[in-house]
């Protein structure tokens, strides 16, 4: 694969016709802006109760990566980063452009260096961390590190487009980037339409696109996939406050994320959100002994399950059984009461129907379970 555009043609699609993710690329040889080019503090959305309990002596890494750093899959790099369970990381990730793209004018095929997608911090091994462990990694800080964001749209790319397996006769749009500037104050981040007759503005929500392990087996995935490794969910619920948790399937575990989002509609029908480099804080604790089959997300109020496949509704099926599994291990209800329960009270959002796996989430609050152990 040597472009997005060559991935997109060349992927088995699946409903909808749809492929792809927030793709990105290397900086131009003027160089990308710095973690601390352009870098405006944000105030953050209410976030939810964490789970996170961290010691005040808890060690912490502060690294802030530089570019040669950085990794572009999902298994198969080099750990950059070894810590002990237990750890707080202070780091920062670039944008899903690879901090090639700044400006209205600039159009990803031409400044992004193929193969350069999702650019990705880490990956760090979890001493001690082995197949059939869990990691548990709480989000505590996810801050926007530029006064800058940028969307795109590429042929042939996102959700409402024609392709190999789904023909139109119609012309395919143009590749088209829009740029949005922060308000920190406001909490907004502002773009125009391209003739400059209308302005719209969009609440900050930052989170984090993409956050995985290594797959199973020795896997190398590219970092525009989701799976059950997690990778890239592009779920907005990968915010501060919750805690991800997802099965260890190599020593070590080599978690690593990137693709900062500072907000993004549901669906992410473009193929981008609203993009931009992000400062991250994280704690990283090990889950001795217990397996995690599919990324489960958590705070103090809410339980969720991330999805990933093709068709849509089998995303929608891997999460939901996950859910109905989570709902009798804590009330010890029978399957056909818990599958109840769980069709009558659980919310299932679209998370993006973009990528060459589909995500959806399904949630619920944990008060709502009937005698929850």
């Amino acid at each position: 694969m040597n472009t997005r555009r060559q991935f997109l043609v060349s992927a088995p699609l699946g409903v909808m016709g749809v492929i792809a993710a927030c793709n990105d690329a290397a900086r131009d040889s003027a160089g990308a802006a710095s973690p601390a080019s352009g870098e405006v503090p944000s105030p953050q959305a209410a976030s939810p109760r964490s789970l996170a309990n961290i010691p005040a002596d808890a060690p912490t890494l502060n690294w802030i990566p530089k570019h040669e750093d950085l990794v572009y899959t999902f298994g198969g790099a080099t750990p950059k980063q070894r810590i002990k369970p237990g750890t707080r990381i202070v780091t920062w990730t670039e944008d899903c452009f690879d901090g090639a793209v700044k400006t209205a004018a600039d159009l990803p095929s031409k400044k992004m260096t193929p193969g350069h997608d999702n650019p990705q911090t880490g990956p760090f091994f979890v001493e001690g961390a082995e197949p059939g462990d869990t990691l548990a990694i709480h989000l505590v800080k996810l801050e926007p590190a530029r006064s800058y964001a940028v969307s795109s749209f590429g042929p042939g790319f996102g959700a409402l487009v024609g392709n190999d397996q789904t023909a139109m006769l119609g012309p395919d749009f143009p590749e088209t980037t829009w740029r949005y500037d922060l308000d920190a104050k406001r909490n907004v981040a502002r773009s125009s339409s391209h003739d400059g007759k209308h302005a719209w503005e969009v609440p900050l929500a930052p989170f984090l696109g993409c956050l995985g392990v290594a797959p199973a087996g020795g896997e190398v995935r590219t970092t525009i996939v989701p799976g059950n490794f997690g990778g890239n969910m592009d779920c907005p619920e990968v915010r501060a406050g919750n805690t991800v948790y997802l099965g260890v399937n190599v020593p070590g575990a080599l978690v690593s994320f990137g693709d900062g989002h500072y907000a993004m509609g549901d669906g992410e029908i473009m193929g981008a959100a609203i993009e931009g480099a992000m400062r991250v804080e994280v704690y990283i604790e090990l889950v001795k002994n217990k397996a995690t089959p599919i990324p489960r997300i958590e705070n103090t109020d809410e339980i969720m399950f991330v999805g990933s496949g093709r068709p849509l509704e089998d995303a929608a099926r891997v999460a939901f059984k996950a859910m109905i599994g989570w709902v009798r291990e804590r009330s010890e209800m029978s399957e056909m009461d818990a599958y109840q329960f769980v069709s009558q009270t659980a919310k299932a959002p679209i998370i993006q129907l973009v990528d060459p796996e589909y995500t959806m989430l399904v949630k619920l609050e944990k008060m709502r379970i009937p005698g929850a152990r």
